[in-house]
């Protein structure tokens, strides 16, 4: 198996092998088209339409990663080809728009007649980190910023040259209808490692190379609203995905665990004119715990200019509040110091296989595809949480074809 994944809705899988690819029905389970036209290194859907998009691999005759095919199942045709100047790494499409990401350039089309509209030059970005809204209303895109960031999100260029520069914790809101900056938000300390928009295209789930803490933001207004804590030992994320209401979020791991997590418990519910202020009896006088989005050290951050005396106080008044007051806040303000553990988890039958998860739109199930070339659905308890059960478990791959560990996007 070279490439699988869920279609935007998540009711469909398309798999890419070295024969050619197939789509599979989640629910009922069943393959609903094949095509042997030879291997096949990206296959992506739009939705549950017969629109595919399709790249070739490297090491195979008549096939090609840099040309892009889109076709037409239902009458098996050929809708367009484009060839782009290097490998083609990751297509999203949604029903406005196509995106092409390659190593150091981002390409947008316009899905209804291919036309090409823009292209985004970015720093070297070999896993194709990158997220676009399925929404048609809110059509973002989401990829990782240069160093540094833009200064400014208004700028009128939203190119940026390509250069040896690492890339930085910071994330580019880029809106494929406008083609301009909507925003830029300051996500992690560490370099980005994946990307995820829910369906609405109004909140986007980011992780960074160290895997630890999953940050939930609001599209395009940059605000953060939940932090996740996946585990204490650095793990590479797979995957991430919403479910379709926005109530769940699920992320994959190289530690082949799976994590649920809860949207809803940290939400500010409090109004502002209710929000308790803490007096920490410090020089630098009152905090407002609702003022600041992320609690005291984002406050401490914002008076970085004020001398490095000033952070290292505020440091040590952020340490000093939650050892001292910590047991007697409301759970509103606790929440914004601590991040939040999962809410549901499964433990993948085989190890060291990477995977692909998703959330039901329809039940309460975590889907997963596994490089090993099979499909897993686990039950939710939506009340109580905690481990998942294994309810389903049927392959993706015929009986003739080899399952290996390939990528699995």
């Amino acid at each position: 198996m070279l490439f699988a994944n869920f279609n935007q809705d998540f009711s469909c899988i398309s798999v890419g092998t070295r024969k050619g690819y197939s789509v599979t029905n989640c629910d009922p389970f069943g393959r609903v088209f094949t095509s042997n036209d030879g291997a096949k290194g990206i296959v992506e859907m739009l939705f549950c339409t017969s629109l595919i998009a399709l790249v070739g691999v490297a090491d195979h005759p008549q096939s090609s990663p840099r040309k892009l095919q889109i076709v037409n199942t239902k009458r098996q045709s050929m809708i367009c080809e484009l060839l782009f100047p290097s490998s083609i790494l990751a297509v999203k499409l949604n029903r406005k728009r196509l995106v092409i990401v390659l190593e150091a350039e981002i390409y947008i089309y316009d899905i209804s007649n291919m036309k090409l509209l823009h292209v985004i030059e970015t720093t070297p970005n070999p896993e194709a980190i990158c997220a676009l809204s399925p929404s048609s209303e809110n059509p973002y895109l989401a990829y990782p910023s240069p160093v540094p960031s833009p200064s400014s999100v208004n700028s009128s260029t939203t190119s940026t040259p390509a250069s040896s520069q690492s890339q930085s914790g910071d994330v580019i809101l880029f809106s494929t209808q406008t083609l301009t900056v909507a925003n830029v938000i300051r996500a992690h300390k560490a370099p980005i490692s994946f990307l995820a928009l829910n369906p609405t295209g109004t909140l986007l789930a980011t992780a960074s190379d160290k895997g630890t803490v999953i940050r939930v933001w609001t599209v395009p207004g940059a605000e953060k609203l939940y932090q996740f804590r996946r585990g204490t030992r650095e793990a590479k994320i797979y995957s991430m995905n919403f479910n379709a209401v926005s109530s769940l979020l699920a992320v994959s791991s190289a530690h082949d665990t799976v994590h649920i997590f809860k949207l809803g418990s940290q939400k500010k519910e409090l109004a502002t004119k209710d929000r308790p202020i803490i007096s920490p009896g410090s020089p630098t006088g009152s905090f407002d715990s609702g003022s600041v989005e992320g609690g005291y050290e984002a406050y401490a951050d914002g008076k970085k200019k004020s001398g490095p005396s000033l952070r290292k106080r505020s440091l040590r008044l952020t340490r000093n509040i939650t050892t001292s007051v910590g047991g007697y806040l409301p759970n509103t303000l606790s929440e914004m110091w601590e991040p939040s553990r999962d809410f549901a988890f499964l433990k993948l039958p085989t190890s060291g296989a990477r995977c692909v998860v998703a959330l039901s739109s329809t039940l309460p199930q975590v889907m997963v595809i596994s490089s090993e070339g099979f499909f897993y659905a686990y039950n939710i308890d939506l009340e109580n949480g905690g481990e998942c059960s294994l309810i389903k478990q049927h392959s993706l791959l015929d009986s003739g074809d080899e399952a290996s560990n390939g990528l699995v996007d």
